[in-house]
């Protein structure tokens, strides 16, 4: 398949100054990354294609010549820098983001380990309160096999003959000199001669760590507990990448939060709705009295200062918000049902004053057929 225009690939017109394009592949390399596609081939293919892109362009005597003659001027399998790791451009333009070498060119680079992502499911009552929690994350460990090494015969890697430790290949054509990766030992300048086939020569195997985690009061969901260094390990000496902790609140039976503040449905009986009462209703600090004024309405909104969340962020602690639902008594009786009728009997003609909403919607209802003529 024919490979498609460079700046139609970053997105730039042929004019784009060298800041230009950096921000295209800085926005294109981004989005497109391994690390943050695992397994996505089209965000792979799409990654490559704009390093490759941004390789030609950004070097005057490669645009020029791609300028002039196209595709046919360059070599794009050189341009697009085989080899494990990533090229110096790409640390030329993100530095350690994703794991950037620390040291200059040269074997041996360091590269900072990759961040990783845990989900702690939390009660409401724990992120209110804050808490201490273990977790249990995959991690890296020194290969039991080979101690480590990455050898079979627990030998030291040796200086690589492919590049002479330099970790970098210099491969000429025509008028065009690229520095690549060394494909033999991936940059590192030194190769082992007998690798591991346990952890491929690489001296680490998949293992387990366990953490303590200290979630601070007043945590939502959504929110993010950065734990320095805990992440995948560095290789040649890079730091360890982080270990980012993302808080997920369960559920919870009684109240939903908004915010600072915390709501609560509240059923109340029919006969407390009309002559009002008293009942207990729970917070996170205990129970407390809620007083029901009579005739009061299903949907009702009564405020509780105080009772709510402070966030973790800091300023005043929220309030709790109870919604009182009038219940429909069930199970009635036929002595029962009797007293209820009786009771409408009461009312006689004096809806309106006694229902006033209901009322208001009737006459609005009569309202509506006479204006649209319904018979």
């Amino acid at each position: 398949m024919a490979k498609r225009d460079y700046y139609e690939v970053l997105g730039v017109s042929r004019t784009a100054d060298e800041a230009e394009l950096k921000k295209a592949y800085r926005r294109l390399a981004m989005k497109h990354h391994p690390d943050r596609n695992a397994g996505n081939t089209v965000s792979e293919e799409s990654f490559k294609e704009a390093k490759e892109a941004f390789e030609i362009l950004s070097d005057q005597r490669k645009r020029a010549a791609y300028d002039q003659f196209g595709h046919a001027g360059v070599d794009p399998s050189l341009a697009a820098g085989a080899g494990g790791g990533f090229s110096d451009i790409f640390d030329t333009v993100f530095g350690d983001i994703f794991g950037g070498g620390a040291g200059g060119r040269g074997g041996n680079r360091a590269y900072r380990g990759a961040d990783l992502r845990y989900d702690l499911e939390l009660s409401l009552e724990d992120a209110v309160r804050g808490t201490e929690v273990k977790i249990r994350i995959p991690t890296l460990v020194h290969c039991e096999t080979c101690e480590g090494s990455g050898s079979r015969s627990r030998g030291h890697p040796e200086t690589c003959t492919t590049c002479n430790g330099v970790g970098q290949v210099r491969m000429q054509q025509g008028f065009f000199s690229v520095q690549q990766t060394c494909p033999n030992c991936r940059g590192k300048g030194k190769s082992v001669r007998d690798p591991c086939s346990a952890c491929n020569g690489s001296g680490k195997s998949r293992g387990h760590k366990t953490i303590a985690v200290k979630v601070p009061a007043g945590v939502d969901n959504g929110d993010r507990i950065r734990l320095g260094g805990e992440g995948e390990p560095g290789q040649s000496g890079g730091p360890a990448g982080d270990l980012y902790v993302n808080v997920v609140v369960r559920e919870h039976v009684i109240f939903t939060r908004e915010g600072n503040d915390l709501y609560s449905e509240v059923p109340i009986d029919f006969v407390t709705a009309t002559l009002g009462g008293e009942l207990e209703v729970p917070t996170l600090e205990g129970r407390v009295v809620l007083r029901i004024p009579g005739e009061t309405q299903s949907g009702k909104m009564f405020r509780l200062r105080g009772k709510g969340v402070r966030s973790v962020r800091g300023g005043a602690v929220g309030d709790l918000i109870c919604r009182v639902t009038i219940e429909t008594p069930v199970n009635l009786n036929k002595h029962q049902k009797e007293l209820l009728r009786a009771f409408a009997d009461s009312l006689g003609d004096a809806s309106e004053r006694h229902s006033p909403r209901a009322s208001s919607w009737l006459d609005g209802v009569k309202k509506f057929f006479e204006d649209m003529k319904f018979t």
